[in-house]
């Protein structure tokens, strides 16, 4: 998945990360928007992965 799909498909991924890890709040996932590997570091934080393990993550929403 690149950078623009996942920008397309954002809110729809927002939605599933936050069932999925509901200790990710609005303000973790709004790194998105032009920060994406500052996005990648705070999801590797707060959910304790790797950035592999947080692309993986994505790419199987």
């Amino acid at each position: 998945m690149n950078t623009t799909q996942i920008k397309g498909n954002w809110n729809e991924m927002k939605g599933k990360l936050k069932q999925q890890y509901a200790e990710l709040t609005d303000d973790d996932l709004m790194y998105a928007e032009g920060k994406e590997d500052e996005m990648y570091g705070k999801l590797q934080q707060k959910l304790g992965k790797t950035k592999e393990e947080v692309q993986q993550i994505i790419s199987d929403l």
